[in-house]
């Protein structure tokens, strides 16, 4: 068995931790921390969990395989992390080929999963917070929902110690430690060499800054987040307002629940302002709070002067096509890059650290086909579909 190094504990290096361990490996796990990581993307009050992605059929069906997991770990953590209270996908115009929705749901419709066709009619009975003559045409999709994203990471993080994981926590990561041809390990700002067999860094958006030569396959963009305390709280009750998308592809926002803070999270997800995690810009601009004020004068009518209680900038680590990035690098034997589109992640977290272990380990994987080391995408080739799939 080999002895790994996981860079970053967020939820793609917790739980590729995990599943290492699980493997028989020797596993350190380094983070700067505070856990779960104030910074990361991965540390949220909320973060969706749906099975719809368009016309992308092997996310759809990566997804599936989730959510019974996501159930599991209920069971096994005994509670509620994951809230299958479903997932409402609405457009302006009605649902036509070629859509994020329509294709979703035609996907969804053919595999015979849950789902139930809305309109205005509907919306504005059921789930009366929208301003329904906006919004035509949608879906419900029934087993989905949100989990409670920061309660995981650090819950996971306990389990990986439990399983005899080596935290390191406190120091920065500075480099990597190459020599002979190979990568041998990774260098913190203490001065401290920590040696392994294989380097997994799952850095999230830092990873092009503190791998510079990545920076000509991923982007970290930032995307801002609100959460908004409604004046008529009973409208936002997770019965009568699901986690929605509000025609995604073209406005950018999504939303979810009240919380148990007694607050809305509202937040856009589009082409981000590209900057470092550590950047002194990350902070919601007042064009975005603006733009949102717009968004809810228009969908939300209630919440249009709601009070902001708090705001963030939520980093994401986009690559070229949007898909994950899961793979060894061909010139630097030993390292393993498992990052890419953060901003959909997490939803498949009880299934990344097999994808992730099964890089490392070489094994066949049909998913590590899509996630491969590809120089040869050039900007600009993302579908629709890759784009507009926020992890919300």
């Amino acid at each position: 068995m080999a002895s790994v190094i996981v860079v970053g504990a967020g939820i793609n290096g917790v739980t590729a931790a995990i599943e290492l361990k699980k493997r028989g490996h020797k596993v350190i796990l380094a983070d700067p921390g505070p856990l779960p990581h104030p910074l990361a993307a991965s540390t949220d009050i909320s973060k969706a969990v749906r099975t719809a992605y368009g016309a992308d059929e092997e996310y759809a069906a990566l997804a599936e395989r989730s959510i019974p997991l996501w159930r599991e770990w209920n069971r096994q953590f005994d509670t509620e992390l994951f809230h299958e209270i479903g997932f409402l996908f609405l457009r302006q115009h009605q649902m036509q080929p070629g859509d994020f929705e329509f294709e979703s749901l035609r996907v969804l419709e053919q595999e015979g999963r849950k789902v139930e066709r809305i309109d205005s009619a509907t919306l504005r009975e059921r789930f009366p917070a929208w301003k329904a003559e906006h919004y035509r045409d949608g879906f419900f999709e029934r087993q989905a929902g949100y989990v409670k994203s920061g309660r995981v990471v650090a819950l996971l993080i306990e389990r990986a110690k439990s399983l005899g994981v080596e935290l390191r926590e406190g120091n920065q990561f500075t480099g990597l430690d190459e020599g002979d041809g190979r990568v041998k390990g990774v260098l913190l700002d203490n001065g401290q060499r920590i040696s392994g067999d294989l380097v997994v860094m799952a850095v999230g958006a830092w990873t092009p800054y503190v791998l510079p030569f990545t920076r000509k396959f991923f982007r970290a963009t930032g995307q801002p987040v609100f959460h908004l305390k409604p004046r008529q709280p009973e409208l936002f009750a997770s019965e009568r307002f699901p986690v929605f998308g509000a025609d995604i592809s073209t406005t950018g926002y999504y939303g979810f629940p009240l919380s148990r803070d007694g607050v809305v999270k509202i937040a856009n997800h589009g082409p981000g302002r590209e900057m470092s995690p550590e950047s002194p810009e990350r902070a919601v601009t007042p064009q975005e709070e603006k733009d949102l004020r717009e968004f809810l004068s228009w969908t939300f009518p209630t919440l249009t002067d709601a009070l902001i209680v708090y705001k963030r900038i939520c980093l994401y680590c986009d690559t070229r096509d949007g898909h994950f990035w899961i793979a060894p690098d061909p010139e630097r034997p030993g390292l393993v890059v498992a990052t890419g589109d953060s901003g959909h992640g997490f939803k498949f977290a009880p299934v990344l650290g097999e994808i992730v272990a099964d890089a490392v380990e070489g094994k066949s994987n049909p998913l590590l086909e899509k996630f491969r080391w590809r120089p040869e995408i050039r900007p600009g080739e993302a579908k629709e579909a890759a784009r507009f799939t926020p992890d919300l």
